[in-house]
């Protein structure tokens, strides 16, 4: 039986795929080697993090299902950088592993035009056996199965490879078969097919902890859905601990790096530069007298126990030897050892910024495939290599993201502008304007372009449009509202902490005495917006003078009102740069350029844009080698045309 649309792969970035074709009513096949391992968090427990948190609420607020899944499932949550800027705080909460997975398979399963199918793709069928347009796939078991568009997303699985100290063998996970043959057939094609490696710790069986000899952390208290349209979380919360390691740690470590294959050269793929193996630290940072471990829970009903900050590819008898120097893990039990798996990953310089790729047409790439590290990166590929391959089907043009609205618009232009030879993984400081990406508006960024997908019902319209009218009613009423004569002793409470709302963090121009603030300056008359405006205001303290503010309003769009309000003026000015980088993006480069007919370019820029073949000038700006001067060329080169 043919379909619509293949999926090759069942992890994050094939979930949030063969979602997105299906729900917008295309007949989806994903094909998986285990369906029971269907949304497996192979590595840390958890989602979101440091600018991840930002992407999974920008995948919720295009329609995808990795929010939801959270929410439904996480057992701690906590916001990272409270005490900074809203520009660099993100969500992030711990799974509860195995019922994650149970949810996303459960998801899939309930979409009428899904079909889910156990086997392993090892070729594609191209159309009269050339390299041009992908009609099908081969499986292991000879079978092949049709389709007009496929979306690979092989993840650490195409010629996988485990490595435990003098062990190796193939595989994609620990116990789990390596997906053999397609990297091989791809190289023939003439992909670019590299080999990356990455790592993950021990497991220990959580008796075996003692939990007084570390530092307990726990969750916040006050909770929000990653999900813009979930309902309130309520679910029971776990504790981590932090603990640490220590000289006799490090010691056993060197003793054995001989018998490590990250620096045996055992392992020829490059490692996460921002997730490095325990070895690893050991080695570059000698000087440190210790490493942060974290440990953290796999789930209600598990009792295993995630050791975040040991990944290690180390022999099993080292691994229990230098585990058990760490202050609370002396007497670890390890149920899973860690391990280091190298796999084959396609450079995503051959792809275009729909996904789709530049050598075979119909077939679009998406998550660790494309080099990508995470599950939140690898989720957002997938979302948007699901719409495309969608809008493929039905003839619309690509939905791309820009820079300057979503993290997922800086992940797949970086992607598909610079390529990678070592796992990209997203960071706050990658977005040039993030000051305008913060998590909490991702809704109100990206729903035009969720509905420009097709992926809504007439209820998240409504949901949305009656927060936006109250966020706008509110914001009315705040510019209505003065601070009146009689008010006065209130007034000296401006400034105080109010429980339950955002704390921002004072600009150096504003960081006046605090003291000098409430004691000389007189406010009477001042509308709450403008008083809002002020870094010792919050608007608690206004909700104190006016509880109508807060009448029937969700606390997170509270929390919206203020940060706009106070980061109105940088938000302004971001904006302006903005409208200088969209007048580049909007000046359109044809496909079919011809670079060797454009006089007066470098040879090396020549090359880089007649390989990666920018959709606009903007892009081709930030190709690494193309020069300013290349770039007055190619404009007068189309202002001529």
């Amino acid at each position: 039986m043919d379909y619509d649309a293949l999926v090759v792969g069942g992890g994050h970035a094939g979930i949030e795929a063969s979602l997105a074709l299906s729900r917008l009513g295309h007949s989806t096949m994903l094909v998986t080697q285990n369906l029971d391992t269907i949304g497996q968090l192979s590595c840390n427990p958890a989602i979101g993090g440091l600018a991840k948190g930002n992407i999974v609420r920008e995948i919720d607020a295009l329609g995808g299902e990795m929010g939801r899944n959270i929410d439904k499932t996480m057992i701690q949550f906590r916001v990272l950088n409270r005490s900074r800027g809203p520009a660099v705080q993100a969500p992030r909460a711990q799974a509860d592993k195995m019922a994650y997975r149970l949810r996303a398979r459960k998801a899939l399963e309930a979409e009428a035009n899904l079909y889910l199918y156990q086997d392993t793709v090892v070729d594609f069928i191209l159309k009269n056996g050339r390299a041009t347009t992908v009609e099908g796939v081969v499986t292991e078991r000879g079978g092949s199965i049709g389709a007009k568009v496929i979306v690979l997303t092989t993840g650490t699985f195409m010629n996988g490879k485990i490595f435990i100290g003098d062990w190796e063998g193939a595989g994609g996970r620990i116990g789990e078969p390596a997906a053999l043959g397609l990297g091989d057939r791809l190289r023939e094609i003439g992909f670019d097919v590299g080999r990356m490696k990455t790592g993950t710790p021990a497991r220990i069986h959580r008796r075996s902890l003692d939990v007084d000899r570390m530092e307990i952390q726990f969750g916040d208290e006050d909770i929000f859905g990653f999900s813009f349209g979930g309902d309130a979380i309520n679910r029971p919360m776990l504790p981590c601990y932090i603990t640490y390691t220590n000289w006799r740690t490090h010691e056993i470590i060197r003793r054995h790096l001989g018998r490590s294959p990250l620096f045996s050269g055992r392992i020829a793929g490059v490692g996460p530069r921002y997730c490095p193996s325990i070895e690893d630290k050991v080695v570059k940072f000698p000087d440190r007298e210790r490493h942060h471990v974290f440990v953290e829970p796999e789930g209600i009903e598990s009792q295993e126990i995630y050791l975040n900050g040991l990944s290690t590819s180390l022999p099993e008898d080292s691994q229990r030897e230098f585990v058990r120097t760490i202050f609370g893990l002396e007497c670890a039990q390890i149920i899973r050892p860690g391990y280091a798996v190298e796999y084959d990953y396609l450079n995503p310089i051959d792809l275009m910024a729909s996904l789709e790729s530049k050598r075979i047409r119909n077939l679009f790439i998406a998550g660790q495939t494309n080099g990508t590290s995470g599950y939140e990166e690898a989720a957002a590929q997938g979302l948007m290599a699901g719409i495309n391959a969608g809008r493929s089907l039905r003839g619309e043009k690509p939905l791309v993201l820009d820079r300057s609205e979503a993290y997922i618009g800086v992940l797949i232009d970086d992607l598909v502008t610079l390529g990678t030879k070592e796992p990209y993984r997203m960071f706050t400081s990658r977005a040039e304007y993030r000051i305008a990406l913060r998590h909490d508006n991702a809704d109100r960024r990206l729903f035009a372009r969720r509905k420009e997908a097709g992926l809504y019902n007439p209820g998240d319209i409504e949901r949305f449009e009656a927060k936006c009218s109250k966020i706008e009613e509110i914001r009315d009423l705040l510019r209505k509202r003065t601070l009146k004569e009689g008010e006065l002793g209130a007034k000296k409470r401006l400034g105080q902490k109010a429980a339950g709302y955002i704390e921002t963090s004072p600009s150096e121009e504003a960081a006046v005495s605090r003291d000098n603030f409430i004691d000389t300056a007189c406010r009477e008359g001042e509308n709450f917006e403008h008083l809002l405006r002020d870094p010792y205001v919050s608007i608690g303290d206004l909700i104190e003078l006016e509880p109508e503010i807060a009448r029937e309003v969700n606390i997170d769009w509270l929390r919206q009102i203020e940060l706009d309000i106070k980061y109105e003026g940088y938000l302004r000015r971001e904006e302006r740069h903005v409208q200088r980088f969209r007048k580049m993006e909007g000046v359109a480069i044809p496909s079919e350029m011809n670079w060797e007919k454009v006089p007066g370019l470098s040879a090396e820029s020549r090359e880089k844009l007649r390989r990666i073949r920018p959709m606009s000038v903007g892009q081709a700006s930030r190709i690494s080698g193309v020069r300013s001067s290349d770039i007055a060329v190619i404009l007068v080169t189309l202002g001529r045309e």
